[in-house]
């Protein structure tokens, strides 16, 4: 179990240097082709956080383990706003945007409602295991296809400068962005075997180790961003990251997954979606009035996400 251990660790930091590599290369290509900064922001910079739970969740859900790439997405999100945003709140108090409140967290909320309906919304109520078609991946994939919509229309509707185009030559930015996809896909599969190798070896479920050390590892990404946007005074782009991230791995990530193979769960439970929605309804009402999350808001987030872990070790 030992080098299971150490392959988990060499698989996440493959995952996440490809997907900076991946970003890296994307965004210095976009910025070739006069592209502007907020839109490669909103699109390529996004997709990028988001790459490691992409490509952990398919490589699960193609090897037979779909508990894992549910959980993956749950669990990253619920680690997204109650632990990622309740730390980086209690070290610095976070200035939430009206735009942010009115309409990014009102979309997380509108996903993790989404998600719910597609999993236990079906007759006859089954709350032993859910399930998601291709056409829940369908309906998924629109409700995303809508949001991009959404957000790029705004961001035409506010026209920032077009970003400074690279200096490095295109066949450097296409060399990272090959070299960046082939460690996300090398590092997941190395992960996801893994880890299930792990969780055979303890007894555990395949939806808790998903839910717990893949769903931690996968938003690393997240965490750095929101640390160092929280250091450098910038704590409202460590928000924003976070639920637009959420949004992306719920609409996106499953919606392409179901799409693809459909995904037959049994680990994964309407209590742990509810606290996924639950968390992002409470981030919504911390932030609605003063558009400020304080260091106590935070540190109930965190306190909530504490709990949370202590149920879900206590049904291991």
């Amino acid at each position: 179990m030992i080098v299971d251990i150490i392959l988990i660790i060499a698989g996440i930091a493959l995952v996440l240097y490809g997907a900076d590599r991946l970003t890296a290369g994307a965004s210095a290509l976009a910025r070739r082709m006069n592209i502007p900064e907020i839109i490669i922001g909103l699109t390529i910079v996004a997709a990028g956080t988001s790459a490691p739970e992409f490509f952990v969740s398919f490589m699960s859900a193609l090897k037979g383990t779909p508990d894992m790439a549910v959980g993956n997405v749950v669990g990253s999100n619920i680690f997204n706003i109650l632990l990622i945003v309740g730390i980086t709140a209690m070290v610095t108090p976070i200035k939430v945007t009206r735009s942010t409140v009115n309409k990014d967290m009102r979309w997380a909320i509108v996903a993790s409602l989404l998600f719910l309906i597609c999993c236990f919304g079906k007759l006859p109520l089954s709350f032993n295991g859910c399930s998601l078609s291709r056409m829940n991946g369908f309906v998924l994939l629109a409700f995303f296809a809508f949001f991009m919509y959404q957000t790029l229309k705004g961001a035409k509707g506010n026209p920032t400068e077009v970003a400074q185009a690279s200096n490095d030559s295109i066949v450097k930015n296409i060399a990272f962005f090959i070299a960046g996809l082939a460690m996300l896909i090398f590092g997941s599969n190395i992960f996801v075997d893994s880890a299930s190798s792990v969780a055979t070896s303890l007894g555990v479920s395949q939806g808790i180790i998903g839910l717990t050390i893949v769903a931690g590892g996968t938003s690393l990404p997240e965490l750095a961003t929101s640390v160092v946007a929280a250091k450098k005074g910038n704590s409202a782009i460590a928000i924003g990251n976070v639920i637009g991230s959420n949004v992306f791995n719920i609409l996106a990530i499953l919606g392409t997954t179901a799409l693809i193979c459909p995904l037959q769960i049994q680990g994964i439970t309407p209590i742990d979606i509810l606290v996924m929605g639950g968390s992002v309804f409470l981030l919504w009402l911390f932030s609605f009035t003063k558009l400020t999350v304080a260091r106590w808001e935070g540190a109930v987030l965190t306190i909530l996400f504490f709990i949370y872990m202590i149920y879900l070790l206590s049904n291991i």
